[in-house]
């Protein structure tokens, strides 16, 4: 009797299967997924059947609220994805290399991408490829590691993680990271020279590593220090200079940050003695499938402006610290909020 699992591992899996699939683990129905795909529901509902057939489990439950994907049916939209965007990719490869310059590059940035490389590569990659649409997400590896292995997004820039990266991920160092402490324009402790004396202040900390206490609390531990106290955790930077910009929370950020003109209208480097070193910036992308040329130039591009801006050392960091730095006499006369 033949075994009926292989029978089925042998039956092709269409495309409008994934396509299928996908639609329904994102818009959570049935209903939803037929509406943005544009066909009847009936005909989704077959497809699924069908699919769900060939495999031999089911892929999602059924609920009053919805669909919701099983245990093997989340794997299976994973790698679904995965599939869908490299053959999206694919196709938008062939026209580009065509000269038909379409499409999409998605690229993640942390803070430091943002203010260093997103204003220098912006106008020259529009140029190149003007009808190519950029996505730029902000964020730090780890919000982003899943969207990097199903090719949702091309690139990441920022800080290096410290983790081990899945086999289908490889990074390149662009250049060594440094940490500066900022604070409000006027905060009490503006005119502090030691971590020592930050020991009582709360801190606002991002997330490069899965664990944010770990980003600050080893660099406190090095000096002896109490744990720092950690009142807000964001993955935004948005959020962390508003919340500095009008509280008396302190941050640790990259020294990238003082050439922000956002930045250095409202805050001012707290010039601490340590040093502050921080993990070096990277770049991340697939390994297995090449990027498409319209996301190889951006990616060009990045590397040329970091090896423009700070000769590949992050030289230029020790001196962009003077639009911040200027300001601390100001910082000392301004009363306290």
């Amino acid at each position: 009797m033949p075994d009926q699992s292989v029978e089925r591992a042998d039956r092709p899996v269409k495309l409008h299967h994934l396509r299928a699939v996908v639609a329904i683990a994102e818009q959570g129905s049935l209903r939803g997924a037929a509406r943005h795909l544009r066909i009847a529901q009936p005909t989704l509902t077959r497809g699924l059947s069908e699919l769900e057939g060939e495999l031999g489990a089911p892929l999602f439950e059924r609920r009053a609220k919805g669909m919701i994907a099983t245990q093997l049916g989340t794997i299976f939209v994973r790698r679904a994805t995965a599939i869908l965007n490299d053959v999206r990719k694919a196709q938008e490869e062939f026209a580009q290399m065509r000269g038909d310059a379409v499409g999409t590059v998605s690229i993640g940035l942390s803070s430091v991408g943002h203010i260093l490389f997103l204003p220098k590569v912006l106008r020259p990659f529009r140029r190149k490829f003007p009808k190519v649409r950029l996505h730029v997400l902000e964020g730090y590896y780890p919000t982003l590691e899943q969207s990097l292995q199903d090719g949702s997004v091309d690139i990441y820039v920022g800080p290096d993680p410290g983790l081990t990266l899945p086999l289908t991920l490889q990074k390149e160092q662009l250049f060594a990271g440094r940490r500066v402490v900022l604070c409000r324009i006027g905060h009490p402790l503006a005119q502090a020279t030691s971590l020592k004396e930050l020991v009582g202040a709360e801190w606002i900390t991002t997330s490069i590593t899965p664990k944010a206490e770990n980003e600050l609390g080893d660099l406190f531990n090095l000096h002896a220090l109490p744990p720092p106290l950690l009142a807000l955790r964001s993955q935004s930077s948005l959020t962390l200079l508003t919340c500095l910009a009008n509280s008396d929370l302190l941050a640790m950020v990259p020294a990238q940050w003082v050439v922000s003109p956002f930045a250095n209208r409202v805050l001012a480097a707290i010039p601490v003695k340590e040093e502050l070193r921080a993990p070096p910036i990277i770049v991340v992308k697939r390994s297995d499938v090449p990027l498409a040329p319209a996301a190889t130039f951006l990616l060009d591009l990045v590397k040329r402006s970091a090896g423009h801006l700070i000769g590949g050392d992050g030289a230029q960091a020790g001196h962009a610290l003077s639009p911040l730095s200027a300001r601390r006499g100001r910082a000392a006369r301004t009363p306290a909020r």
